[in-house]
């Protein structure tokens, strides 16, 4: 079965075009093109501001031209992770998608539905012309991904709205009334290039068949964590004299890192007792993930001497450095049974030329929360004499139980299902609470089908769901008479 044969065939459709278009985090000037085509193409208005956000305006259904406008939103880049040995260029190539029982998916790649699906939904409503709705406003951010930069440029006036239908959550059946605030945190640790001594033998420590994941949804599932391991099993060498050359870990700030490696030379004599060492340690993996992550591997194979070594003093400061960092859960809410309150993720190591770059990102639904535990993580970077910055992050979306909007959707999803919908806040971050700093009188919810495994190549989309979740949009349009 190929996804233009899907139900509802519409939403497909347009998703299917979206995964022709490449639409990287901070480099989507391809997708806004398509929108601004598709724009002119179904002659609906169309705008664009300054940092690349588009707004299509459609006009009511004849007989709808009383009810309120209705902002629908979705942001329209995506995260961008490939697996090993996959050869794709995601500024130029298109995402491969398969069928696969009851879900779709893509064929080593992230898949792109998050957010493109909610997109494709947008689309979807902006084209048809048997759809009852009022006034609408489909609102296309950039950049959510990579610092929600697209959302926090949004202006007053941009939009003329007064209540929000965001589509970019991902487990359908429950609608969302609130999230985290979140900020992200950069070290640089400095280092003298010395060159690789040619006594040693030369290895490239490997990590990997995680299963990563994205750091706000998958947080709390305690999977491994690629960059951790692989400091862990540094430190257990550090006292036999090896040299490191690099480290490499991790794609973006809010993904949990799948795959790590490490250049090492170790003196020879030392090969078959670090081989040794090596074995337990795996065991000991493997008894740890079994449940969790039981595709876990660590490999050591040879490898070609390098140029240079970090400098000694600098190695040990770094792999002090990375297994002190937190990682995971810092607290569960006391306010709402089973949310993650505050966590922290690891995200990212790479080795320039002479510094080590660590990226790090904090999430929180109390603000002293997320500043507590970005201080945390700062305080260990600080005290390995790391050069340090922090982004002014992004503000949480405080729930309100007695919005009239969720009335209307919680009754709409039981008029449609004769069941009521789940009704939550969410520990990932979305563009909500960034919408209310510039209009505090809106009302929101967000809701979609259902995802798993969104930012790593396990990304799927369970295909049933999308046409509950649809039916659940396009009845909420009619129903909306706030």
């Amino acid at each position: 079965m190929n996804i233009t044969d899907l139900n509802p065939s519409i939403v497909w459709k347009y998703f299917h075009e979206i995964t022709q278009v490449p639409r990287p985090s901070k480099r989507e000037g391809k997708m806004i093109a398509f929108l601004e085509s598709f724009a002119a193409k179904h002659s609906l208005p169309c705008k664009k501001d300054a940092v690349g956000n588009i707004l299509i305006c459609k006009p009511a259904s004849a007989g709808f031209e009383a009810y309120p406008t209705i902002i629908i939103q979705s942001h329209i880049d995506m995260v961008c992770v490939a697996a090993p040995g996959k050869a794709i260029d995601f500024d130029n190539d298109p995402i491969e998608t398969l069928v696969e029982g009851e879900w779709l998916c893509a064929k080593d790649t992230s898949l792109g539905s998050d957010n493109g699906i909610g997109v494709a939904a947008q689309l979807a409503i902006l084209a048809s012309s048997d759809i009852e709705h009022g006034p609408l406003e489909c609102l296309f951010t950039v950049d959510e991904e990579a610092g929600m930069t697209g959302a926090n440029a949004i202006e007053s006036g941009f939009m003329a709205g007064k209540i929000l239908l965001n589509l970019d959550s991902e487990d359908e059946g429950e609608i969302f009334i609130g999230c985290a605030g979140g900020k992200s945190t950069e070290a640089r640790l400095s280092f003298t290039p010395q060159p690789a001594p040619a006594d040693l033998d030369y290895f490239t420590l490997q990590v990997g068949g995680l299963q990563g994941g994205h750091s706000g949804g998958e947080i709390h599932k305690g999977r491994g964590n690629a960059c951790k391991i692989l400091a862990r099993f540094l430190l257990l060498l550090h006292e036999r004299g090896i040299r490191v050359a690099n480290i490499e870990s991790g794609t973006f700030h809010n993904v949990i890192p799948s795959e790590a490696t490490a250049i090492v030379g170790i003196k020879p004599e030392l090969k078959e007792e670090v081989r040794a060492l090596l074995n337990g340690f795996i065991a000991d993996l493997e008894a740890e993930f079994k449940i969790v992550d039981p595709g876990i591997t660590m490999s050591m194979t040879s490898a070609e001497r390098p140029a240079t070594c970090i400098d000694p003093n600098a190695a040990s400061t770094l792999i002090y450095t990375l297994n002190a960092c937190p990682h995971g859960v810092a607290a569960m809410s006391q306010n709402v049974e089973g949310l993650v309150e505050t966590s922290t993720n690891l995200a990212v190591v790479r080795t320039e030329a002479a510094q080590v770059v660590v990226i790090t990102s904090q999430r929180s639904s109390i603000e002293s929360g997320k500043e507590a535990i970005a201080g945390q993580v700062l305080s260990v970077f600080k005290l390995a004499g790391a050069q340090v910055t922090q982004s002014d992050g992004y503000p949480g979306w405080a729930p309100n139980p007695a919005s009239p909007l969720l009335k209307v959707a919680a009754a709409t999803y039981s008029k449609l299902f004769g069941k009521d919908p789940q009704v939550k806040a969410i520990h990932a971050g979305l563009e909500c609470g960034l919408f209310l700093a510039k209009y505090p009188w809106m009302d929101m919810i967000s809701f979609g089908p259902t995802l798993r495994g969104v930012h790593s190549v396990s990304e799927r989309i369970n295909i049933p769901t999308v046409d509950l979740w649809w039916r659940f949009l396009i009845a909420i349009l009619k129903d909306c008479k706030i």
